[in-house]
């Protein structure tokens, strides 16, 4: 029987890697929905091979232009999730991909949740900034889960047969980012053109940029404490230029767990896909000369200081990391458009969460998705207010 499945932001990068499997692999998908907010084209052509069974279009200026140009194909067209939900999801369906990007994905994510019976999120600021939100409904609806970032995919692949409380130490690998083998001085003034250039995984720019000053590190971190319950402390970041080993734990009885794959968000979704099958997926033969030079090396937090946030978070989801989350995205966009420089990013990030009104939130949890919606467009504000 086909797996009957849903893709929010198939238009994106996980969301495309995801249409290139099922494309590959059309015997064993029916696809019932295709979502973007403006890549209409793009979705377009998605529908002509998947054939799904509606999409969704969450910008309304360009849902009313293009609406029409769907239905001829005979393919429901909609501008939200719920309109989507309450017309067609009566039952639940087997997978839900959630790869909307930012916090424009966060309420769809939480929604989608009763209508599957497999979520598979990508979109790492819902689960920073409400993942007490997601666990309810998760509990609630009965629905199992997958996080899909390579670190955290893996994180959850080897703690297969353990519990958190058995883990003594968990390390999350990163690349460095294109100016690895800079000097430090260099880097301060460097243009986004060479930023956004990452030596190892094809992304979107706002990524690539967080990659570059290893906030994404930061970010990996507090996703991997809530969706795993390990202490925050436990956790460890280390260059790795290669991207080949994405987490190594360390158990409490000695065993240390180590999984290594090839730099490809294929194979993550792949395995999300396919969790019930014992299916192939078209990757590289091992290659010996990385396993014989892994290269880890300590974090130098003089070339990057985001680490240092680490220190401000505890193990609880609080409002706190929607500032963290809000900042630093207005902050990319200011330097994607040249307005600050590049080291000013996590200059001025420091400043805002910083702020009173801001650094006490640690104290204080979401209870709606309103209280981080509201937060995250006032930080915004006060971020272009304060840094440009």
């Amino acid at each position: 029987m086909k797996k009957k499945i849903g893709i929010l932001g198939s238009t994106g990068s996980i969301g495309k890697n995801t249409v290139s499997i099922i494309n590959e692999n059309k015997n064993d998908f029916d696809v019932i929905f295709l979502s973007t907010n403006n890549n209409v084209n793009i979705l377009y052509k998605q529908c002509k091979s998947l054939k799904p069974k509606a999409v969704i279009i969450f910008n309304k200026k360009k849902y009313f232009k293009y609406k029409y140009k769907f239905l001829i194909k005979k393919i429901k067209v909609f501008y939200s999730f719920e309109k989507l939900k309450l017309s067609l999801l009566k039952k639940k369906i087997d997978y839900i991909m959630c790869s909307i990007s930012g916090l424009s994905g966060l309420s769809s994510t939480i929604d989608s949740i009763s209508s599957t019976k497999f979520v598979a999120i990508a979109n790492k600021e819902s689960i920073i900034c409400a993942w007490d939100l997601i666990k309810k409904n998760i509990i609630k609806y009965k629905t199992s889960f997958i996080p899909i970032d390579s670190e955290h995919f893996s994180i959850w692949s080897l703690l297969k047969n353990h519990s958190s409380d058995e883990v003594q130490k968990a390390i999350i690998t990163a690349s460095g980012g294109p100016f690895l083998s800079y000097k430090i001085k260099k880097i301060k003034n460097v243009n986004p053109q060479k930023a956004v250039k990452h030596p190892n995984w094809k992304m979107g720019k706002k990524i690539s940029i967080d990659s570059a000053t290893l906030m994404n590190k930061v970010f990996e971190v507090i996703e991997a404490q809530r969706i795993f319950n390990i202490d925050i402390k436990k956790f460890e970041v280390l260059i790795h230029p290669k991207s080949y080993v994405h987490s190594i734990l360390k158990f409490k009885n000695g065993q240390i767990k180590i999984l290594a794959h090839d730099p490809d968000m294929k194979i993550p979704i792949f395995n999300s896909l396919n969790l019930d099958k014992k299916k192939k997926i078209k990757s590289k033969n091992i290659d010996i000369s990385i396993l014989n030079n892994l290269n880890f090396k300590k974090v130098n937090l003089s070339r990057y200081p985001s680490l240092k946030v680490l220190k401000k978070i505890n193990n609880n989801n609080t409002l706190f990391e929607t500032v963290l989350i809000a900042a630093n995205d207005e902050l990319v966009d200011l330097y994607l458009q040249n307005k600050i420089y590049f080291f000013e990013i996590n200059k001025n990030l420091n400043k805002i969460i910083n702020l009173k009104i801001y650094s006490d939130l640690i104290r204080k949890k979401p209870k709606k998705i309103s209280d981080i919606m509201n937060l995250s467009e006032e930080v915004r504000l006060k971020t272009r207010e304060l840094c440009v």
